[in-house]
């Protein structure tokens, strides 16, 4: 068997110039240049096959009883085949929803346009969503979508504060569940969980603390404490959570 013949280590020089230009894509990545830069007005046919072939594969991982029962969970794991709004279309496949929250680091463009149409056709009559703090400067397009659904429909709230929970949570005419899932709302080709619960109790314990949180949008703050969002949980300063009956 012949010998492995190890060498020295080539020198690599790099110029100045290539020290500033990777320097330069670094900080273009790190502020947000590079995301999307117009709105979404239409989904693509690329999306809408990706959607229709993840929404196959959870009803196929289901099984034949496609149904979802109350005080019942359902787990699964994906290898991502399957992404967190396909999820949420599945429980509309049972019933229109009265309300759902959503929470979510982050959001894609075709996501949030899915769902505004979900709203115009009346399977969403209010929906609040809960974004985390790099959304608004980062996503700047997906935000600025996000507040002219609020605007247009007068559905609910944008809530952006120190958030990285993944969660649907709402209820129709036929019961209550919530979703929680470790991915965000967007195309995610890796392995993730997520637990569809049916319950009355777990959709209470999600709102009830969702409706106390703060925004960080400070021009927001004043009409949504109008709205009822009681802003008790997180203080100005992103104060740590209490304790219910401390």
């Amino acid at each position: 068997m012949a010998g492995l013949k190890i060498g020295k280590k080539p020198k690599f020089k790099t110029s100045d110039s290539a020290v500033s230009q990777t320097t330069g894509q670094a900080k273009e990545k790190r502020s947000g240049s590079r995301r999307r830069q117009t709105a979404c007005f239409e989904l693509s046919s690329r999306y809408v096959n990706r959607r229709c072939y993840s929404e196959v594969a959870l009803l196929d991982s289901m099984g034949r009883d496609i149904t979802y029962k109350d005080g019942h969970s359902y787990h699964f794991i994906t290898g991502g085949d399957i992404d967190s709004l396909s999820f949420l279309k599945s429980v509309l496949r049972f019933q229109d929803l009265d309300y759902v929250l959503l929470t979510t680091w982050c959001m894609a463009a075709e996501d949030i346009l899915q769902i505004e149409e979900w709203i115009q056709e009346g399977r969403i009559k209010k929906i609040d969503f809960y974004m985390g703090e790099i959304f608004p400067n980062q996503y700047r397009v997906e935000n600025g979508m996000i507040d002219n659904i609020i605007e247009k429909y007068k559905c609910g709230r944008k809530c952006v504060f120190k958030n990285h929970a993944k969660i649907f949570s709402g209820y129709g005419d036929k019961f209550y569940f919530s979703i929680e899932s470790s991915a965000n709302i967007n195309t995610n080709p890796r392995c993730e969980n997520t637990v569809v619960t049916i319950s009355k109790e777990l959709y209470e314990f999600h709102r009830k603390y969702f409706d106390g949180v703060v925004t960080f949008e400070k021009d927001k703050r004043d009409e949504q404490k109008e709205q009822g969002y009681n802003g008790s949980k997180f203080g100005e300063d992103d104060q740590t959570l209490l304790k219910e009956n401390s």
